[in-house]
């Protein structure tokens, strides 16, 4: 497990180039190939971005797992931060985040006497928001009892993401008028000062109470020292633990109106993933809890996390959806991130009892 997870490292596939990631695709079918006796995937290319399917059989899909070969790591990372493994961790760019979910998954899959039903997708922009992925998520699990999402768990105890808070992105904009800042400033309109008021707004929408954030992030104004600014930019990330909160915040964001007389404010953007609520995973939980008692591990812990993944997708369209399937270490996107190696054995077991169990519930609803 661990020389695969070496080889799908050491094949860089950054979000950014499409290419690489298809090259780093096709290096998980050569090994799909070898461990499953399967056949090649289905390469589906979406505005030149290639995702990979794996069906085992002509079997309506039952369970879907789902992961992705894109990391947030530039081409050439690697020559700076190589894959090594030292004192059981395993490190390196995209180990934890999410390569070692894939060759888990592979294992697991190995372990199967019968894998009518299930489906494994590998998508290629899952670090961009899965632009080009999202509607053949949606596709592919559609009619699925589970969607069994492949990132990484949370935190070293090896915790299943059991909710997830939806994401919404937007990027303001307040147009003013340029004017010598010295000579005759006030013939401008500044729009500094004016994105500087709606950052202030912002802050009044979000609801820490409730887990609601509304964060400026990257803001960017003027053109010269000199000059009154007649542009500038902020972009917010928001997170919601419900869609309710999530619609509420997007509503308000668009109720927010120029403070300064002749200036101008453009809202773009809105919610890109809906929340994954404690309701979708919560059969499943106790499945996958069920599952790791048979085997001998510790039982599992469910938490809630801020980040969003595909399985806020799965479970927006109604499949039961349980997520963190994926690698124990620690590190997502932070130089370092790492998978403790010992527990991958017992990962792959663990989803390969899930599934097991899974199909032969597949017949009943799940409760």
């Amino acid at each position: 497990m661990v020389g695969l997870l070496r080889a799908l490292v050491e094949c860089e596939s950054p979000s950014s180039e499409p290419e690489a990631v298809a090259r780093c695709g096709l290096l998980v079918a050569d090994a799909a190939s070898e461990l499953l006796g399967c056949g090649p995937p289905e390469a589906i290319d979406v505005d030149g971005t290639t995702h990979f399917r794996w069906r085992f059989s002509d079997a309506p899909t039952r369970i879907a797992l789902i992961g992705h070969i894109d990391t947030v790591w530039p081409a050439g990372t690697l020559a700076r931060w190589p894959f090594t493994v030292e004192d059981g961790r395993a490190t390196g760019p995209g180990a934890f985040d999410m390569k070692a979910g894939i060759v888990q998954a592979l294992h697991a899959l190995r372990a199967l006497d019968d894998r009518s039903g299930v489906v494994l997708l590998l998508t290629a922009d899952e670090e961009l928001g899965s632009i080009t992925s999202r509607a053949l998520i949606e596709e592919t699990v559609a009619g699925a009892v589970a969607a069994l999402i492949l990132e990484p768990s949370a935190g070293l105890n090896g915790a299943l993401k059991t909710a997830r808070k939806g994401v919404s992105n937007y990027d303001i904009r307040a147009h003013g008028r340029a004017a010598h800042a010295g000579l005759e400033p006030e013939k401008g309109v500044n729009a500094t000062v004016e994105i500087a008021s709606q950052v202030l707004a912002l802050a009044g929408i979000a609801r820490p109470d409730v887990g609601t954030t509304v964060t400026p992030t990257v803001l960017s104004a003027g053109t010269a020292s000199n000059v009154v600014p007649a542009e500038a930019r902020v972009q917010v990330d928001v997170r919601a633990a419900s869609i309710a909160e999530q619609e509420r915040v997007d509503r308000d964001i668009h109720t927010l109106v120029a403070a300064i007389p002749g200036a101008a404010i453009e809202m773009l953007g809105g919610p890109n993933r809906p929340p994954l609520e404690r309701s979708s995973s919560a059969a499943l939980f106790q499945v996958a809890s069920d599952a790791a008692a048979a085997i001998g591990l510790p039982p599992l812990e469910g938490v809630e996390v801020g980040g969003g993944s595909d399985g806020n997708f799965t479970a927006a369209v109604g499949v039961p959806t349980l997520d963190g399937l994926g690698a124990v270490g620690d590190g997502a996107h932070a130089e370092g991130e790492f998978v403790v190696t010992a527990t991958m054995p017992e990962r792959a077991a663990l989803l390969a009892g899930l599934i097991s169990e899974l199909l032969v519930r597949a017949g009943r609803p799940m409760s």
